[in-house]
């Protein structure tokens, strides 16, 4: 594993999820910390609190943007698919060149305002494959896997399970346990998705439950990790609850407030 030095002073982490596209906050949000923590969905595909930023408004225009979010917060999401096949109809070109192209163009600008170190794994908006190509030296990519930092062990598991929604970066339920029985014991337990508790998966925004995993809270319950951190839900009922031992806290807010939060032992 790999490991941060500390000595004998105290360690502090920055903790940041749900990016989407806030490069500006992100270039700072090392500032102060030892190493920067990422938990994925760095891509902006559509912002459910300012419709005209995204990949889909740029190519559909905001009144298009406006419409899908309404069917998608009213669970038509059979609607919003048939909305947009008939709106990529008229792209006339391959969809998912197009949505490479502009992810690519996110990516770049994200990972180089990555600090060093930083620890990432992936969120279900983001593309892994594209990674390697713009992870540069400092950065290290995670995902059922662990490492080491200041003394403390950090398990990584990222991604999220399968919905309507049927975003890029969506698992099997299977998959998604294996990878956290493979993180183990850990100080601290790193995911993208929250556990699968009511309070920690409802958006109080988009007005839906979001997809939590149960492996995740069976495995916070039997090894009892100093903290689960996770994002996801953007507006959560809660964004802090202890499940026995574990103090669970949600940061998935970084896109809209720019503020990481802190870790310190």
């Amino acid at each position: 594993m790999a490991s941060t030095p500390s000595g004998n002073r105290r360690t502090r982490i920055h903790v940041v999820s749900d990016v989407h596209g806030n490069a500006r906050d992100l270039a700072r949000a090392g500032e102060g910390a030892d190493a920067l923590i990422c938990l994925g969905d760095l891509v902006l595909f559509l912002d459910y609190a300012d419709h005209s930023r995204g990949i889909f408004p740029d190519l559909f225009g905001v009144e298009n943007a406006d419409r899908i979010v309404e069917l998608r917060t009213a669970r038509r999401f059979q609607e919003a698919r048939d909305l947009g096949a008939r709106l990529w109809a008229g792209v006339g070109e391959d969809r998912a060149a197009v949505i490479e192209q502009a992810v690519r163009k996110q990516y770049a600008e994200m990972f180089a305002a990555f600090p060093t170190p930083t620890y990432a794994t992936y969120g279900n908006v983001d593309m892994p494959p594209l990674w390697p190509e713009f992870a540069r030296p400092g950065t290290t990519v995670l995902d059922g896997e662990r490492v080491e930092i200041g003394g403390w062990v950090f398990g990584f598991v990222g991604g999220g399970l399968r919905t309507p929604m049927r975003t890029p970066y969506e698992i099997s339920d299977e998959e998604y346990a294996e990878k956290i029985e493979a993180v183990g014991e850990v100080d601290v337990l790193c995911t993208h998705i929250p556990p699968e508790v009511p309070e920690l998966v409802y958006d109080t925004v988009a007005r839906r439950f979001e997809r939590g995993s149960r492996a995740l809270l069976d495995a916070i319950r039997r090894t009892r990790p100093r903290y689960s951190l996770f994002g996801h839900v953007h507006q959560p009922l809660v964004r802090r609850m202890r499940i026995g031992a574990t103090e669970c806290v949600n940061v998935g807010h970084f896109a809209g407030t720019g503020r990481p939060w802190a870790l310190e032992w």
